[in-house]
């Protein structure tokens, strides 16, 4: 999948923290340095915590933030040289930018349709540690959003690991797909999903994982619409996907399924009483529901029998 070349990636809410250190706008909301992981990758107990904040699980949780409202944008620096889709094709902190311009062009007019009140979010590219509204974090962490700043959280140094350590393609929609399941967190956040789900229950079934669905599932939503989303002159932002574009997204699905990251990865059992995020079946299968129906009612994973 590639951005249009001549599509205007120009954001004012998407942003670099400075340096390797904490982005600025915040402070800290408890001391110490971030939430560092560390271990080797056998160790399952580190694995599981990392898979709980993967893919967007609720950080504020294990950072001490705050409840999840929509609130300020993290500052930071902008994006130098991410003005063009040929930059995004080229660049992986433009592809985010890219990535989260062309969500806020179809959220912007499909979230008011379904009866959603639409803000957009902000979004940071950081390296390293990055202080947010729900804390301090880490790349350890891979990317995320928090709620009570309304932004979405990237190290594009994840992109590398998803395919080297996780096993996805390493294809653009790979990549896209991470980020379009953070913005569908926003949605989340928006409509009210975030607030109502038990994000303590775990298992197949669990609010927690049918949350992480409907994300993979809003991503399919984005990707349904995508080669239509345009920027602010009406110039589409991305060429029409293909069958490999589709292939490379389910790959990125599936590499972060807690199944194949308990077994594959962490090299352990399979307990599905502990899963947080859904098997990597049940990840591609809510995303593809997406892609084919593009419709925010095909995605109430909370009014269905099972997930």
């Amino acid at each position: 999948m590639t951005f249009n070349p001549n599509a205007e990636i120009r954001s004012d809410n998407v942003s670099r923290s400075g340096g390797g250190g904490f982005g600025g706008g915040f402070r800290p909301g408890r001391g110490g340095g971030g939430v560092a992981i560390g271990g080797g990758g056998g160790c399952l107990l580190l694995v599981v915590i990392l898979v709980y904040m993967l893919m967007g699980g609720d950080p504020g949780a294990l950072l001490g933030g705050s409840q999840p409202q929509p609130g300020p944008v993290a500052e930071g620096g902008t994006l130098e040289g991410c003005d063009t889709g040929q930059d995004a094709n080229e660049r992986d902190d433009c592809l985010v930018q890219a990535t989260i311009e062309s969500a806020d062009s179809l959220w912007s007019e499909l979230a008011p349709a379904s009866g959603i009140e639409f803000v957009e979010p902000g979004g940071q590219v950081f390296t390293g540690q990055v202080q947010t509204g729900c804390g301090p974090a880490t790349s350890d962490v891979g990317p995320f959003y928090c709620p009570a700043d309304a932004t979405i959280y990237v190290d594009v140094s994840f992109f590398g690991e998803l395919e080297s350590r996780f096993g996805a393609d390493g294809g653009q929609l790979a990549k896209i797909y991470v980020v379009a399941h953070e913005y569908g967190h926003h949605i989340q956040n928006l409509q009210g999903s975030m607030q109502r789900a038990n994000r303590q229950d775990t298992g197949p079934q669990s609010d927690a994982v049918r949350l992480e669905l409907q994300a993979d599932c809003y991503a399919g939503v984005w990707a349904h619409h995508a080669a239509n989303t345009v920027d602010e002159d009406g110039v589409r932002m991305l060429e029409p996907l293909t069958q490999e574009d589709i292939a490379s997204g389910l790959s990125a699905a599936a590499a972060v399924g807690d199944d194949h990251i308990q077994g594959e990865v962490a090299g352990g059992g399979i307990h599905p009483e502990s899963w947080t995020h859904g098997s990597s079946e049940q990840r591609q299968a809510w995303f593809i529901t997406g892609y084919q129906k593009g419709t925010v009612e095909s995605c109430d994973t909370f009014a269905v029998p099972e997930v």
